[in-house]
């Protein structure tokens, strides 16, 4: 059988991480990118893996394609699996974009933080979308064309990739991405996507929006109450995403993080106040309002 043509929408961090090890597992993978410089980094000299520990680095030189370059898909044969590896705000018009080079049969998965198989499956359908969490991966697209692993492999000690349909059903489909997923690390099909995508959503409200407001990196947040984590060999020393935002002067997903949790609080009537709160925070630091400092912590102490 032909090998499935996967594209992968968004070669930062988790697109290019799970990417490259499909891609050097042999698989038939095409990236899209909109940052110019990552995309020619790639080209020119690969996209190289790194670990801080256990794991041997690697390069891998896989198609890469800029935005601008996507329309040369339609003299192809189509796409079978589309990851959307985008940030949040770009998750619509990226699914738009290669919603049109889909195969007949072929799907998106949303290998993503937040919640966002809604807005992919408004449109391409439910019936073509899928989602995968990437649990406590702790990886950052340091420079063009150059993705670290704050960690070693979790295997067996913690199940990284939680593949989904948004029905719940176990098919054969979420299989295939299961596997494709498993190349970078430990992977598991889930009979439920909401439960999964609900608790990664809980983690990451507790120490991105608190990481992107202060500066701190996660053992700084959590030195006073988890010192064990804290102080082991290379532990907490990743910044979460939306810090790495923040850091980088890119805009922050906040508003589909901790602001998720208050419009679905107000929908449902439960006060979200310290939600609320951080939310405006990181908004502010974000705009420039505010400058980044731990003492923003004592903002959210509302009782």
């Amino acid at each position: 059988m032909a090998k499935k043509k996967i594209a992968i929408v968004g070669a930062g961090a988790v697109g290019g991480y799970a990417g490259a090890h499909m891609v050097q597992a042999g698989e038939d993978v095409t990236y899209i990118d909109p940052w110019p410089e990552n995309v020619e980094a790639i080209r020119k000299d690969g996209l190289r893996i790194t670990h801080i520990r256990d794991v041997e680095p690697f390069t891998v030189k896989p198609r890469a394609l800029h935005l601008t370059e996507a329309q040369q898909l339609s003299k192809e044969a189509p796409i079978d699996i589309a990851f959307i590896c985008m940030k949040s705000y770009d998750t619509a018009w990226a699914t738009a974009m290669i919603k049109q080079y889909l195969a007949p049969g072929g799907y998106c998965v949303s290998l993503q933080n937040c919640m966002n198989e809604e807005t992919i499956a408004g449109i391409v359908g439910w019936g073509k979308t899928l989602g995968s969490i990437a649990s406590s991966i702790t990886v950052e697209l340091h420079a063009p064309g150059q993705v670290r692993r704050a960690a070693g492999k979790s295997g067996s000690r913690h199940t990284v990739f939680r593949v989904g349909e948004v029905h719940g059903r176990i098919t054969d489909r979420a299989k295939e991405v299961c596997q494709l997923v498993s190349y970078a690390d430990s992977a598991m099909v889930t009979d439920n996507l909401w439960g999964e995508r609900w608790s990664k959503l809980v983690t990451n409200v507790m120490g991105n929006g608190l990481s992107a407001c202060t500066g701190l990196i996660s053992r700084d947040m959590i030195n006073e109450h988890r010192l064990a984590e804290a102080n082991r060999p290379g532990g907490g020393e990743h910044r979460p995403s939306t810090g790495q935002d923040m850091f980088k002067g890119r805009r922050t997903e906040i508003q589909f993080l901790n602001g998720f949790v208050v419009r679905k609080g107000e929908e449902v009537g439960i006060p979200t106040p310290t939600n609320k709160v951080l939310t405006d925070i990181v908004t502010r630091v974000e705009r420039g309002e505010l400058k980044p400092d731990p003492k923003h912590i004592t903002d959210l102490r509302l009782n």
